[in-house]
């Protein structure tokens, strides 16, 4: 009994601190599709599909937009986003938008290795460090060295599954790591070797102890990081055919040999994962299902997971004013979770409990 009040306490001041987090919620963006957030120094880069690419000025709180709508940038339907000091890159269908913030002007790059699809960019993320752009395409990784404006295209294909290049999500783990979500499986690369030395790359697919080898397949949606686990946000894809191919769910594991699987048995929405972000000892998923009738995803909302027991908690989008369950992209700056979604862009001001960052 004493354990179950215990438990029903805890509950409680969870709630309570995301109540409280509720109150201090702002909607910007109302009617766009945010598919990316990216933070870089004092400001925000956001990708959208349908409204080009925003800049949000985190001082002055001003937005500046990109779009074929400002007659400044010639596209508007983007995936990605990424951005330093100097350039900001936007990943699209067509290929690689670069905005130099000297000349003012954006200009495209397209790519001659991947057939058809080389040009779909799908990630990209900026390593400060190494002053390096990693770009995740529907079929190849390519580096950008950011100093010299080189591009190096590397195929990651292993056992001749072309889905295994086909990147979904990249991710670092620390200074020394990046993580590289594929449509089968996901990618390891030590920073310390050459990415040419093959010993410097781990692949990973559910075959073994990894993902529990479930389903036929696994695609990598999302990474999250502590110093003693790794989280997958993982796609659902079922079909009356294959009602086994991708399952979904998110994996844990604890970067030995523990591989913990929550899913709609633990309290989930559904098993697809759109998007995870870490504040302190909690996991923030933004969910969906596939429908394995008419083959369509539909949102399931966003969920409250601790990091420590595992326990679900669904979010009430109606108190953060959010009109669609459809939860695209997350991004924590250190003080607000910025929530992503088909309808436009939530700022959440998220409770001290969930602030306080504990590796």
């Amino acid at each position: 009994m004493l354990l179950k009040l215990k438990y029903l306490l805890t509950i409680f001041l969870i709630l309570a601190s995301i109540s409280v987090a509720q109150i201090q919620s702002q909607i910007f963006l109302e009617g766009a599709r945010i598919t990316d957030i990216k933070q870089e120094g004092s400001f925000l880069w956001v990708a959208t599909y349908g409204q080009g690419i925003y800049q949000y000025s985190l001082k002055d709180d001003k937005w500046t937009n990109f779009s074929s709508k400002t007659d400044n940038l010639e596209n508007d339907l983007f995936h990605c986003v990424a951005a330093n000091k100097d350039f900001v890159w936007a990943g699209a269908n067509e290929g690689l938008f670069i905005y130099s913030k000297k000349t003012k002007k954006w200009t495209k790059r397209k790519f001659a290795q991947g057939g058809e699809f080389g040009n779909w960019i799908r990630a990209l993320s900026f390593d400060e460090k190494n002053n390096r752009l990693w770009i995740g395409r529907f079929r190849n990784i390519t580096v950008l060295d950011v100093k010299s404006n080189k591009f190096t295209d590397y195929n990651r294909v292993i056992n001749s599954d072309e889905k295994t290049n086909n990147f979904n999500t990249i991710a670092f783990d620390g200074d020394s790591v990046v993580w590289f979500g594929a449509e089968s499986g996901v990618h390891k690369y030590s920073t310390r070797k050459k990415i040419e030395d093959q010993t410097a790359w781990n692949y990973y697919k559910n075959k073994g102890r990894n993902f529990n080898s479930d389903g036929a397949s696994v695609s990598v949606s999302e990474l999250i990081f502590s110093n003693k686990e790794v989280w997958f946000g993982t796609d659902e894809f079922i079909t009356k055919e294959e009602p086994e191919y991708n399952i979904g769910g998110i994996y844990v594991w604890d970067r030995k040999l523990r591989w913990d699987r929550i899913s709609k048995a633990n309290g989930l929405g559904g098993n697809g994962i759109y998007c995870l972000a870490r504040t302190g000892n909690y996991i923030w998923a933004g969910v969906y299902e596939f429908n394995k009738n008419d083959k369509s995803e539909y949102g399931k909302g966003l969920y409250l997971i601790n990091r420590v027991t595992k326990k679900v908690i669904p979010v009430d989008l109606t108190e953060l004013k959010i009109t669609t369950s459809n939860i695209l992209s997350l991004y924590f700056d250190g003080t607000n979770l910025w929530i992503g979604t088909t309808e436009g862009l939530v700022k959440l001001k998220v409770g001290n409990e969930l602030a306080h960052l504990k590796k």
